[in-house]
C-alpha cells in the first residue's frame, strides 16, 4: 500500500490534486483554495479574479487557430463534504487528507477524500497547463460552499460569465454524459421537549443507558440513495420504537447525522427507565440489533448496536414527549419515494433524514428532498409537513434549488459523444442524475447555456470510504481533453 501520489497519469492532474488535499476547504472555508487557484492561474499569467460570492474565474485564451471557437466554461467546485469515524484524530480545519493507494484507488485515512470534487478541480487547472490540450477559448469557474447550500453558485453574477456552453466536471463516470439533475429542497422541524427530573417512582429507582447504531457505509443522499443503504437515525428510530413498545423510557437526548447531503453512518440516544426494566430494555435492543444486522447484511455488513451503562443524566423528556419523538423519526419518510418512469434506474424522487439533535428546548430534525419532477419535490416535502405537525413540530423550509431538464438536441452534447466515440470506439451514456449540480443554478441565471456534465468513478462520496478509481480518472481526462478539441473543431 503506497501512500504518495507520484508518478500516477496524467501527472499534471494528480500532482494539482496532492496539492489540493494539503488545504482544508470545508464547505465555507475554502479561501486558501481559492488562494491556490489564483495561484496558479497568475503563475501562468492568466485573467483571474474572486467575486463577492468567494468564486474564481479565470481565462484562458485560445489554441493557436481556434481563436474563433465557441468559449466553454469549465466548472468545478472548491469545497469538500467533512466526513470522518469517531475513532480518528483528525482536524479538517489544519489538518491535510492523509491518502493511501490500494488495488487500483485512492482513498484517505478514516475521512472523506474530497476527490468530490477535488479531481474536477485539479483536471480544470490541469487544462490550464497542459501544452497537449487544444482547445476554444476558456473560462474556468471555481464556485465556493456546492456542499452547503451552493451559495458561490447562486452569487454568481450572469455578467461574469461569458460562454454560452458548460462541461460541468462533478459527477461520477468517464463513460457518461450527464445532461439532467435533480432540484431539491430541506425541511428544518422543531419538536418541543417539556423537560423534567428523571425520578422513578417505587422499584429500585432508575437508570441511564446509551444506545448506539453504528458501523454503516453512509453515502451521497443523492448519487448512493439507490443503494438502498441503512440510514443510522432511521435504524436507531426503529430499534427505540419497537423496545419501548414493551419497556417505555425517557428520553434524555438523541444525535446523529452531521451533513445535510450525507447519509448518517451513526446515531445515538441516553435513555433512562426504571432499573429493574433495564435487562428486559438490553434484551429487546440487542435482539433488534441483530435482525437489523440480518436484514442489512448486504448492503451495510458493518452494522453495530451498543447498549452501554450511563450516568443518570439530570433531565428528561416527559414519557409523553418521548413517545412523540420517536413516533416521529418512525413516521418520517425516507430513501426512495420514486423511481422515474421516464428514465430507466433512475431515482426521480427521495428523502434523507439527515440530521436529528437535541436542543435546549426542543430535538432538531433536517431532512434533504431531491427530485427531477417539481410536482415530486413540491409533494414530498408536503408530506414531511403533513407528518412533522402531526406530532406537534414547527417546520421550516431551508434551502431550495432548481433542477436541470435534460436537453437532448445541444451541439454541446453531441461534441461530447463524438468525443467519446472516437476515443473510446463507443457511444457514452446519456444520463441525468438524482442529485444536484450547481448547473442546475447556472441553467436558470443564464436560460440559453448549453450544459454536460463529466466526472470520474468516485465510489462513497461524502463518506470516509469515499475513494476514487486511478484508471478513470485519465479516461475521464482524456474525454474532457478530447470534447473541447472536439467543440473547438465546430464551425
Amino acid at each position: 500500500m503506497r501512500n504518495d501520489l507520484g508518478g500516477m497519469e496524467p501527472q499534471i492532474l494528480w500532482g494539482h490534486f496532492n496539492e489540493i488535499r494539503k488545504i482544508p476547504r470545508c464547505s465555507k472555508h475554502e479561501e486558501r483554495a481559492a488562494d491556490y487557484v489564483v495561484s496558479v492561474a497568475r503563475r501562468l499569467w492568466l485573467d483571474c479574479e474572486r467575486d463577492d460570492a468567494g468564486n474564481v474565474v479565470v481565462r484562458k485564451p485560445a489554441s493557436p487557430g481556434m481563436e474563433s471557437s465557441p468559449q466553454v466554461l469549465l466548472q468545478s467546485h472548491l469545497d469538500m463534504v467533512c466526513e470522518k469515524n469517531k475513532d480518528v484524530d483528525h482536524d479538517f480545519s489544519t489538518d491535510p487528507i492523509e491518502v493511501r493507494i490500494e488495488e487500483g484507488y485512492v482513498s484517505a485515512r478514516g475521512t472523506t477524500l474530497g476527490a468530490d470534487n477535488g479531481i474536477g478541480v485539479a483536471a480544470a487547472l490541469a487544462i490550464l497547463e497542459d501544452p497537449k490540450a487544444v482547445h476554444g477559448p476558456l473560462e474556468l469557474l471555481f464556485t465556493v460552499d456546492e456542499e452547503d447550500g451552493m451559495s458561490g453558485a447562486r452569487g454568481l453574477q450572469e455578467e461574469e460569465i461569458g460562454a454560452k456552453m458548460l462541461i460541468n466536471l462533478d459527477t461520477d463516470d468517464p463513460h457518461s454524459v450527464y445532461v439532467g439533475c435533480a432540484g431539491g429542497e430541506t425541511s428544518h422541524l422543531r419538536l418541543p421537549i417539556r423537560w423534567v427530573r428523571p425520578g422513578i417512582e417505587g422499584g429500585d429507582g432508575p437508570a441511564a443507558f446509551e444506545v448506539v447504531l453504528k458501523g454503516l457505509k453512509g453515502g451521497h443522499s443523492g448519487v448512493d440513495i439507490h443503494l438502498e443503504r441503512g440510514n443510522a437515525i432511521k435504524l436507531l428510530g426503529q430499534l427505540l420504537w419497537e423496545a419501548g413498545e414493551k419497556v417505555p423510557f425517557s428520553l434524555a437526548s438523541i444525535r446523529g447525522g452531521d451533513k445535510h447531503n450525507a447519509i448518517p453512518r451513526e446515531a445515538e440516544a441516553h435513555i433512562v427507565l426504571p432499573r429493574e426494566k433495564s435487562e428486559k430494555f438490553r434484551s429487546l435492543a440487542e435482539a433488534v440489533g441483530r435482525a437489523l444486522q440480518e436484514e442489512y447484511r448486504k448492503v451495510d455488513p458493518g452494522l453495530v448496536v451498543e447498549v452501554s451503562p450511563l450516568v443518570l443524566p439530570e433531565r428528561v423528556a416527559s414519557l409523553e414527549d418521548s413517545k412523540r419523538a420517536i413516533n416521529l423519526i418512525r413516521a418520517l419518510p425516507n430513501g426512495i419515494i420514486r423511481w422515474s418512469p421516464e428514465i430507466t434506474d433512475l431515482v426521480e424522487t427521495s428523502t434523507n433524514l439527515s440530521v436529528v439533535w437535541t436542543e435546549e428546548d426542543h430535538i432538531f430534525f433536517q431532512l434533504a428532498s431531491r427530485s427531477s419532477s417539481r410536482v415530486g419535490l413540491k409533494t414530498m416535502t408536503g408530506r414531511i409537513r403533513a407528518v412533522a405537525r402531526l406530532a406537534g413540530a414547527k417546520v421550516e423550509r431551508g434551502d431550495r434549488y432548481p433542477g436541470r431538464s435534460p436537453k437532448l438536441d445541444s451541439k454541446l452534447l453531441a461534441a461530447c459523444k463524438s468525443a467519446h466515440r472516437d476515443l473510446f470506439g463507443r457511444e457514452p451514456e446519456v444520463r441525468s442524475i438524482h442529485a444536484g449540480l450547481e448547473m442546475g443554478i447556472i441553467g436558470e441565471k443564464i436560460p440559453d447555456m448549453e450544459m454536460v456534465s463529466l466526472g470520474t468513478t468516485i465510489e462513497h462520496p461524502h463518506s470516509p470510504n469515499e475513494r476514487v478509481k486511478i484508471s478513470a480518472v485519465d479516461e475521464f481526462y482524456r474525454f474532457v481533453i478530447a470534447a473541447l478539441e472536439k467543440i473547438a473543431e465546430m464551425e
